[in-house]
């Protein structure tokens, strides 16, 4: 699976009507409505704001996709295709059309959505997609360089610290590092 690392935005002309691609990273569902929300806003007198998103959670994935006032599976489902082809996870892709005056008919408005999901996922920055995992862990003081030590070579933070007669702490780290993390950790405790 994979992510985009930041908002993207290409542009293509077909038969007169402007295609606007736009690929947004989105953490979570809310987040993928706020920013077709704010597409809405940006484009107040485009004639369809197609999109499709797709979001992983702890309960599965969240996808949807929608036509945007275009005939059934002719914009959003094209859309949606090629972020499931790409194995694409946490972000929103919408397709915003101007009409040009001149009809696509049904496959020309697939292939026109279709090429622009592809073409701005193909000009997007995409990168491998990291499972985190967060572990609670109670230690004494004279642990804590030791595990800080191990957390920035294992790609970890902590989230959150609490100081009292020992230190609790809540760290986050790639899943596959957990048990690496908790076996060197062992051996200095």
């Amino acid at each position: 699976m994979h992510c985009v690392k930041s908002r993207l935005t290409i542009e293509d002309t077909i038969k007169k009507s402007r295609f606007i691609g736009v690929i947004v990273p989105c953490a979570s569902e809310n987040e993928a409505l706020r920013n077709l929300k704010q597409l809405h806003a940006e484009h107040p007198n485009a004639n369809h704001i197609a999109f499709a998103y797709r979001i992983k959670t702890s309960h599965g994935f969240i996808s949807r996709f929608h036509d945007a006032g275009e005939p059934a599976g002719t914009a959003g489902k094209p859309i949606f295709q090629h972020i499931e082809g790409k194995q694409l996870i946490n972000l929103l892709i919408a397709v915003i059309r101007y009409f040009g005056g001149v009809k696509l008919g049904a496959g020309g408005l697939t292939r026109a959505y279709g090429n622009t999901a592809k073409s701005v996922i193909e000009a997007a920055e995409i990168y491998p997609h990291v499972e985190l995992a967060e572990i609670r862990l109670t230690l004494d003081y004279n642990q804590m360089q030791p595990l800080e030590y191990q957390l920035k070579k294992l790609d970890g933070q902590i989230v959150e610290q609490d100081f009292a007669e020992q230190i609790k702490l809540l760290i986050q780290l790639p899943a596959d590092n957990v048990d690496a993390l908790l076996q060197s950790f062992s051996r200095t405790a």
